[in-house]
């Protein structure tokens, strides 16, 4: 039999704080030495979405506390939310790390993490990138295995859009959580959706969601990256949410109700020109990120039927925090379809120029070491 190095990993569920839901991370706390194919090789082991590989900024000679890299079963990817959230849950709770503010080096830039002495986890994105695609009702339906009907209503005040906080996404509102729930996609044809658009996946979303205290519930489809559904998404929850802040959903705050008989779409859109904070062009998936190593900073900090109660389009997430009436915490639920439900907590305007912070818990559920396959030299074959 032949020996082979090892290295200590771990499964982390992120945006929970229940073992076995919310996203499963595979973390790596010590990657020094191992190359792009052996990284790879641990990730279509571990076969959850993400896996992350972290160093120490000295050994990785980087200006950061630590150098990250993250990895689907199939490809490597520039920036992942729940891998980051469950790296730095994972080296709190280990005594690795104290509370505080952590820089991260990743593959296009510095940004910086914020860990909180209960063990929550913020991450602070990129500057919103936001403007309306046109997307015929039909298409939509082809690719995400459901009715036209589901994207009427809500439709007439939201658009269909690009957002990008960090990877860019295409967001699509729906009316009802049983339209949602129901999709069955075509995987093939949401990653040509995707691509057509220059967006990673397919974000939908609706107001109508299973918990009193959530904002709304979202699916994540990323075919793309050999991720068909993800469970739950730091990076498209801050897309997300830049994108309801961009065309003000909020606007008109209490008067934007959910109650039995109300429309089941925000307030009427009447800005869809692109924002004026960051690239108003789209940008391909590989370059949503400054690559100038700039910091972005951090900041800190059961079910009812919608039709139940009387609520408004915020939910439970506080005081609006702009002129739009965007609240100035959200609480986007996911998961629930798949049985991995997560919570993510969002937070818009946190960073500079708009930019949206993410935050939740994270809980280890396996840990162990793992066989390093000998490095071949060959370079990773994409398809």
């Amino acid at each position: 039999m032949t020996s082979h190095e090892t290295r200590s990993a771990a499964l982390v569920d992120a945006f929970t704080q229940e073992p076995l839901t919310g996203n499963a991370a595979g973390v790596v706390p010590d990657a020094s030495g191992l190359t792009d194919s052996q990284m790879q090789a641990v990730a279509r082991e571990l076969a959850v979405s993400e896996t992350a590989f972290l160093q120490l900024g000295e050994t990785a000679g980087v200006d950061a506390d630590r150098r990250i890299r993250y990895f689907t079963p199939t490809m490597e990817v520039d920036l992942c939310g729940h891998a980051t959230i469950a790296s730095h849950a994972l080296l709190h709770r280990r005594g690795d790390i104290e509370p505080g503010t952590h820089t991260l080096a990743t593959n296009v830039g510095t940004i910086s993490v914020e860990v909180t002495a209960e063990g929550t986890v913020w991450m602070t994105q990129n500057p919103p990138t936001v403007y309306e695609r046109v997307v015929s009702y039909d298409r939509l339906a082809e690719a995400l295995g459901c009715s036209e009907t589901a994207f009427e209503g809500v439709g007439e005040s939201l658009p269909v859009a690009y957002a990008s906080t960090g990877l860019g996404f295409l967001i699509v509102p729906v009316s009802f959580l049983d339209g949602l729930g129901s999709m069955e996609p075509d995987f093939d044809a949401v990653e040509r959706l995707a691509a057509d658009h220059d967006a990673a996946g397919v974000y939908v979303f609706s107001f109508d969601s299973l918990t009193a205290e959530a904002t709304l519930h979202g699916r994540c489809f990323v075919p793309g990256a050999g991720v068909p559904e993800d469970p739950v998404t730091g990076t498209a929850s801050g897309a997300c949410a830049a994108y309801l802040d961009h065309f003000g959903a909020f606007r008109g705050g209490d008067d934007a109700s959910l109650a039995d008989g109300d429309d089941a779409s925000p307030a009427d859109v009447d800005d869809v020109s692109p924002t004026d904070v960051g690239d108003v062009s789209p940008a391909g998936v590989d370059d949503v990120l400054p690559t100038d190593g700039n910091d972005v900073s951090a900041v800190t900090s059961e079910t009812d039927s919608a039709g139940d109660r009387e609520r408004a389009a915020g939910g439970g997430a506080g005081e609006p925090s702009n002129a739009a009436g965007t609240p100035a915490e959200m609480v986007f639920e996911q998961g629930h379809f798949l049985d991995r439900p997560g919570t993510v907590r969002v937070r818009v305007g946190a960073g500079e120029n708009g930019a949206p912070a993410v935050g939740g818990d994270a809980v280890e559920t396996f840990s162990g070491s793992i066989h390093i396959p000998e490095d071949d030299g060959e370079e990773i074959i994409e398809a």
